[in-house]
């Protein structure tokens, strides 16, 4: 695999496009310059959770006694439930009272960047050719540039975007949301069942 074809892979699993309207839910109700400054934070704090898992993911896990799976198990739980906050959202917001009226971490760096796919996929490339890993990283920072430029970009549809239509967005997106949770927690329940005779056996 080269530097641009594992940049487009970790572009596509980062899903810029797809967190556009999670992220502009998110950030309504804020000043501009405090939207562009929470956006930056979050998406350095997800540049660092990934790098980390490319570098010593693997290692992580053997620590702790965790598979792979656990991950994606745990990510499609929370993505569910952003899904269904997003499709009937309480009356104070979608992640309900945030420190200083903001998210922090999660969700917007963690898992709506860094997810478990995204953290699945660099650890595999660590893990598969060590030898790369200074490729990989460039990969990495590569997908995530273009990630954040886009997502930086979605503030300024606050011009064009009427409440109704981003409304409308956020519903319709919060039911994909909870099919991609649903579908990467069978995914995790499937590996974790697929190894669980040979461990036990």
């Amino acid at each position: 695999m080269t530097i641009a074809s594992a940049a487009l892979l970790l572009f596509l699993i980062l899903d810029p496009l797809g967190n556009i309207p999670v992220f502009l839910s998110l950030l309504r109700g804020m000043p501009p310059h405090r939207q562009r400054v929470v956006l930056v934070r979050e998406m350095l704090i997800a540049l660092g959770v990934l790098m980390a898992f490319l570098w010593g993911g693997r290692y992580a896990l053997e620590l702790m006694h965790l598979r792979q799976e656990s991950v994606s198990i745990a990510g499609g739980i929370v993505l569910f439930l952003i899904g269904l906050r997003m499709i009937f959202p309480p009356p104070e917001g979608l992640m309900g009272e945030l420190p200083d009226g903001e998210p922090f971490i999660v969700p917007m760096a963690i898992p709506l960047v860094a997810g478990p796919s995204g953290m699945a996929a660099v650890m595999l490339m660590g893990s598969q050719e060590p030898d790369r890993m200074g490729a990989w990283s460039l990969a990495l920072l590569i997908a995530w540039a273009a990630t954040a430029a886009i997502l930086f970009s979605a503030t300024y549809l606050y011009k064009w975007l009427g409440g109704r239509v981003l409304t409308a967005i956020e519903r319709l997106m919060g039911m994909v949301i909870v099919a991609i949770s649903v579908q990467m927690l069978l995914d995790g329940l499937a590996a974790y069942l697929a190894i669980l005779p040979a461990s036990t056996g």
